[in-house]
């Protein structure tokens, strides 16, 4: 496996992440924009272009930096012991910085105001659920597609949330940085800042158990491809 230096995987960090939530903020603003008030299409918009970004992101940046471009992820890779303290804090670092980088960048595409704060109502029980699940199952999804083959790793993960956009109350945000950088922005893909240290909180508890399930699916077999070296 070539071995890229630190400065590279957090340049790739960067790029990733601020590329994702031009995506997601930009696309949700130009569905709301164009589906006539339907909710439903408008957030079907907001859907697969994420989902398709996430595909070309992670075949794009994932031999550089292993492609995390989320705090849960990196979190999840940290307690596998795939990568040291260090690197892990300053990619999540990087992943907040650039998640912010982006909403301004997807404000500015479409003219808005470029410092926002959201208003949009996220909370309670089943939202929190709804977060543990989608973080869980997207830490799953990469952590046993990456033993079975790691090739698919993009396909799998762009797929995974397209589909839990629409099987999770909250939408699946499954991501800290996405969800921190969500706050900043009143439009369709909002989220209230005083909403995001719940949603957070759920979200690292959710990869901290697919670390520990993925674990137990796959002792005691040779893994086939590892998923980054430590630093």
């Amino acid at each position: 496996m070539q071995t890229y230096s630190l400065p590279q995987r957090l340049g790739a960090e960067f790029l990733g992440t601020a590329f994702l939530l031009a995506t997601v903020v930009g696309s949700g603003i130009m569905s709301e924009s164009l589906a006539g008030g339907n909710i439903a299409i408008a957030l079907l918009g907001n859907t697969i272009p994420t989902g398709a970004i996430l595909v070309v992101l992670i075949t794009m940046l994932g031999p550089v930096s292993g492609a995390h471009f989320n705090p849960a992820v990196t979190f999840a890779f940290y307690l596998r012991g795939d990568i040291a303290a260090s690197g892990a804090v300053a990619f999540v670092a990087v992943q907040i910085v650039a998640g912010f980088i982006g909403v301004l960048a997807a404000h500015a595409m479409f003219d808005l105001a470029v410092i926002q704060v959201s208003e949009k109502l996220r909370t309670g029980p089943a939202q929190w659920f709804s977060e543990w699940v989608a973080t869980f199952g997207l830490v799953v999804t990469i952590l046993l597609t990456l033993r079975a083959r790691s090739s698919s790793v993009p396909m799998a993960v762009g797929l995974y949330i397209t589909s839990a956009y629409w099987f999770t109350a909250s939408t699946s945000f499954a991501n800290p940085a996405v969800t921190i950088a969500r706050g900043f922005s009143n439009t369709f893909a909002g989220i209230s800042p005083e909403h995001v240290p719940a949603f957070i909180a759920a979200q690292l508890v959710g990869a901290a158990a697919a670390v520990i399930v993925a674990a137990l699916l796959t002792a005691g077999h040779h893994q086939r491809a590892a998923a980054e070296p430590a630093e």
